[in-house]
């Protein structure tokens, strides 16, 4: 018995242990500089890069079951992928619940099938430039999101602000030649812009389902899950792949790498630091996403709307998700550093 209730205590130690090593790991400043300017990256590199996939395979802007076929296999790939380096880990496949069968399901439906069915059409009738700057909105809808479903996430004034210099450089973006020319359609910007929405929505449902599992688990199923929606009703509708060459296989390949790297490491940032710490990133989102346009699809990013609703964009996440500055000048950094952690496990963030 006292052998029994050794082995029993060892165990229960460890378990309580990984997760605040696991929570220092990825506390870190350096590593989380490192780990979530590479997020952003990857992120912004998929705006060029799936404008690039539509001419590869010849999809047109009009071919709709095509588009979602061409990301059905993006994200059933990138699910495959992470469950079988999950399995490989032995981390538990299996050992889930109704609830979070269900979970992960709605989480798959949301975040990557709904999202992305309104993503890909509105890239196809927009540019990457303008797309990269519309779906930095997802912060602002966040932060209004948070405001009514947290009690200590409210909006402030700084927010507010925030939000409304966001909202301006979506404005400005739109405008055509004259200052009187406003250039918005709903298949194009106006699809951008609730993709972002639905992410962030999906984002901060994703967060509270994390606390409960293993990120790399919990990842794989939903993008896995989503895929399969999306190739289900592309290939429904009548879509198809015609043109696939090795070219084309080579860049859904890495679509499908972006996806499983990018989400399941945003996901572990977030759940072991505060969100306010993480989302700060997002600006270099666009930043990355109208460089990369430019570079691989010959946009124009030096017409002055782009640079200025640039700087509105990014201003207006910086006042969104800058955190408040400490009072004391003589607090302990371990309770600092226990502080952070313990916030950054929960969902109220």
């Amino acid at each position: 018995m006292r052998a029994d209730n050794i082995i029993r205590d060892m165990s229960t130690s460890i378990k309580t242990t990984e997760p605040r090593v696991s929570a220092q790991f990825f506390s870190q400043p350096k590593l989380l500089i490192t780990l979530a300017t590479l997020c952003c990256a990857l992120w912004g590199s998929s705006y060029p890069a799936i404008k690039i996939g539509y001419a590869l395979l010849g999809i047109t802007p009009n071919d709709i079951p095509s588009k979602l076929i061409f990301a059905g296999y993006r994200f059933a790939i990138a699910g495959l992928a992470l469950l079988i380096l999950a399995a490989l880990s032995k981390k538990p496949l299996l050992n889930l619940t109704r609830r979070n069968a269900g979970q992960l399901m709605l989480l798959g439906f949301t975040q990557t099938a709904i999202q992305y069915v309104f993503f890909y059409i509105g890239l196809a009738y927009t540019t990457g430039v303008r797309s990269s700057i519309l779906n930095s909105t997802t912060t602002f809808f966040s932060v209004l999101l948070a405001h009514f479903i947290y009690r200590n996430d409210k909006i402030s004034p700084r927010k507010a602000a925030g939000c409304l210099l966001g909202f301006a450089g979506v404005m400005v973006v739109n405008f055509g030649d004259g200052l009187y020319d406003f250039s918005f359609t709903l298949r194009g910007e106006g699809f951008i812009v609730i993709a972002a929405f639905v992410l962030s929505a999906a984002s901060i449902y994703g967060k509270r389902v994390s606390q409960q599992m293993d990120v790399m688990v919990m990842t794989g199923y939903q993008l896995g899950f989503g895929g399969l929606v999306l190739l289900t009703a592309g290939y429904a509708a009548g879509g198809t792949l015609r043109e696939f060459t090795p070219a084309s296989a080579a860049l859904l390949g890495y679509l499908a790498i972006l996806s499983a790297v990018a989400f399941t490491l945003w996901s572990l940032l977030l759940k072991y630091n505060p969100v306010g710490k993480v989302t700060i990133f997002n600006f270099l989102v666009p930043v990355f996403g109208t460089a990369l346009s430019a570079i691989c699809l010959n946009e124009n990013i030096m017409e002055w709307k782009n640079l200025v609703a640039l700087v509105l964009v990014c201003s207006g996440i910086w006042l969104v998700t800058r955190l408040p500055q400490v009072r004391s000048r003589h607090s302990n950094p371990a309770d600092t550093l226990a502080g952070s952690a313990s916030s950054a496990s929960r969902p109220a963030n």
